[in-house]
């Protein structure tokens, strides 16, 4: 009779047990939640992405400097070609519109955000060892430095829409912490950039700092793996699609339909008192001369 008494408690201890097991640790999946925020961010893959393209951007700062010291004492230019030289190459950045325009009407192989960032990294990765390996002259310095501006602000303007598209349907809050959390990237890149920018000039030459610079827009590319984008299929590359009788008949509109659509919309905004009047003050403000020229 006792044998069977411990028979009968047996499994009942068995499922008290496994019950207890079984039950979710609260404090553990809070842990866990937490863990996987950062300033109220979920890291998902595509903010991981967002993270380190803003990130790159901010430690390429490290060859802002070795751009002056090269012009100045590898090309022996005078200040004011020096700075006639980084002017032209800054022209990328002043067609921002552009680039969003090619990125939003040409998609490449099928994309529209990770096909350009792939482009961009390597773009830039290609200009940085020309510069640490290659150029010996003018001529070779204005490509080699517009060719990194140009895959810098590109790769600026798409992630910017990968932004826009991921704070989309979000709260305001959870928005803000994006953004907040996009110029932080950028911030600890830039820190990073001038602690150790004049140290590894010093140490090692212009040529070596052009080189590691150019390893991280590599990291661009790497990042476009992670852009949740669904590829973009054309309907007269199904098999199963009818073939469009004619151009015009057609409902999806080409790429200079789509350039001028986004092309009126951009007029419409920038003919907003509201958008023109602080547009043209940055103008004027940034076309003064700045005292940082003269040091």
């Amino acid at each position: 009779g006792g044998d069977d008494d411990d028979d009968d408690a047996t499994p009942s201890t068995s499922a008290s047990t496994s019950g207890a097991a079984s039950d979710p640790d609260p404090a553990a999946a809070v842990s866990t939640a937490a863990a996987r925020t950062v300033l109220g961010v979920e890291m998902r893959p595509e903010v991981a992405a967002i993270v380190l393209v803003y990130f790159v951007q901010g430690i390429l700062g490290l060859s802002r400097l070795a751009k002056d010291y090269f012009l100045k004492d590898d090309l022996h230019l005078s200040p004011a070609e020096a700075s006639l030289v980084l002017s032209v190459s800054a022209a990328p950045w002043l067609v921002k519109p552009v680039w969003g325009f090619i990125s939003d009407s040409v998609p490449l192989f099928g994309y529209r955000r990770k096909s350009y960032l792939v482009l961009c990294g390597a773009l830039g990765a290609v200009a940085g060892f020309g510069l640490s390996a290659y150029v010996t002259d003018v001529p070779g310095a204005v490509i080699a430095f517009t060719a990194g501006s140009l895959s810098t602000a590109f790769a600026d303007v798409v992630i910017d829409s990968v932004v826009v598209a991921a704070a989309r349907g979000e709260s305001q809050a959870t928005s803000g912490s994006l953004q907040s959390l996009c110029w932080g990237s950028v911030a600890l890149g830039g820190i990073a950039s001038a602690y150790f920018s004049g140290a590894l000039i010093e140490e090692r030459g212009t040529r070596f700092v052009f080189g590691v610079t150019a390893l991280f827009p590599l990291l661009i590319a790497a990042a476009a793996t992670l852009v949740n984008e669904k590829r973009i299929v054309d309907p007269s590359d199904r098999g199963d699609a009818p073939p469009s009788p004619s151009p015009s008949s057609s409902s999806h509109p080409g790429i200079v339909d789509e350039i001028k659509i986004l092309g009126g919309k951009l007029w419409d905004v920038g003919k907003d008192r509201r958008v023109w009047a602080p547009t043209a003050f940055v103008f004027l403000w940034q076309g003064a001369p700045h005292p940082g020229a003269g040091v």
